[in-house]
């Protein structure tokens, strides 16, 4: 954090604005220094944790002056090459605040094409809070081991399957039945990415009997008698629950009746279910985010992780 540890971290204003960076992550690294500051070791983590490229302090820029000769300089925390963007981490009062912001004006007016936004304890707090460190994770509330899938590997996945659908039922008009409420992440998404007139429909269930039966808690509202009928599931694990549903569908007289799973965890089968459309096969691991939770908490994740497991 550029000028926030005293006249003693400040560096000496020179002309050349261009420097080797310090680290770069995730992958190879260059050799790399301490970090100035210790909010920069953990939004380094946060970005090796995502998978996105970063340097550590690459490049000055000049603010003042005098002919060639530079008065003051600026040096942003870190750079993220693939989006083109600076980051300048702030924790201190809010007068070395102010004195901050007016630094990336002057910046922002004498480079205009330099990309760069200032974050602060709090943005750091909910980064690290969102795979489960940090001042604001609940007590006890385990945190995240890696992300599995991020959420471009999901939403390239969800429109080819909304694609391979379309072609599939041309001129149809299906009825898309979710469970409640897991699934509505993958749902919302789904059903964006289908290019025909679609029908929504939830139903809720719980278990009872150590989780061995299951008991619908709400029906679908709409008549499935005629329609073609797409069970849309966000994860199929022992294949029971979906095996139980599809016999409770199929009781409706359904002209036809699929399953699209977003996940597909084969290692936990036991009801040798068929499933028409599948996004990924995963591994037998707690799986949170996209609409999976852990104790109602992750479902609003944009990618899916790996839960870590408690200590």
């Amino acid at each position: 954090m550029a000028g926030e540890q005293g006249e003693s971290s400040r560096r000496e204003p020179g002309n050349e604005l261009e420097q080797e960076p310090k680290a770069v992550g995730p992958g190879p690294t260059v050799v790399p220094v301490p970090f100035v500051h210790p909010s920069e070791a953990e939004f380094a983590r946060i970005l090796d944790f995502y998978g996105v490229r970063w340097e550590y302090e690459p490049r000055s820029f000049a603010l003042q002056k005098q002919g060639d000769r530079v008065l003051e300089m600026f040096t942003p925390d870190f750079y993220l090459p693939d989006l083109g963007l600076y980051i300048e981490l702030t924790t201190l009062r809010q007068s070395l605040v102010t004195e901050k912001n007016g630094k990336l004006r002057r910046l922002r007016e004498l480079h205009p094409e330099i990309n760069i936004k200032l974050l602060y304890r709090k943005d750091i707090h909910r980064l690290l809070a969102r795979y489960g460190f940090g001042p604001l994770v609940q007590a006890g509330a385990p945190g995240l081991q890696k992300v599995l899938l991020s959420g471009d590997q999901i939403q390239k996945r969800v429109f080819e399957l909304g694609s391979k659908i379309s072609e599939d039922y041309p001129g149809q008009r299906p009825v898309l039945v979710g469970v409640l409420r897991g699934v509505i992440c993958f749902m919302a998404d789904l059903m964006r990415h289908i290019s025909l007139p679609v029908s929504v429909d939830f139903m809720s269930i719980s278990y009872y009997g150590h989780q061995s039966a299951v008991r619908i808690t709400k029906d679908l509202d709409l008549d499935l008698a005629g329609r073609h009928v797409l069970m849309v599931e966000d994860i199929v694990d022992t294949g029971m629950t979906l095996n139980y549903l599809l016999q409770y569908l199929s009781s409706k007289g359904p002209a036809s009746l699929e399953v699209c799973a977003l996940l597909d965890k084969r290692a936990r089968r036991i009801a040798d279910t068929s499933i028409k459309y599948v996004g990924f096969e995963v591994p037998d691991e707690f799986l949170v985010g996209y609409g999976l939770d852990y104790m109602e908490e992750y479902r609003n994740l944009p990618f899916i992780g790996i839960l870590r497991p408690k200590s």
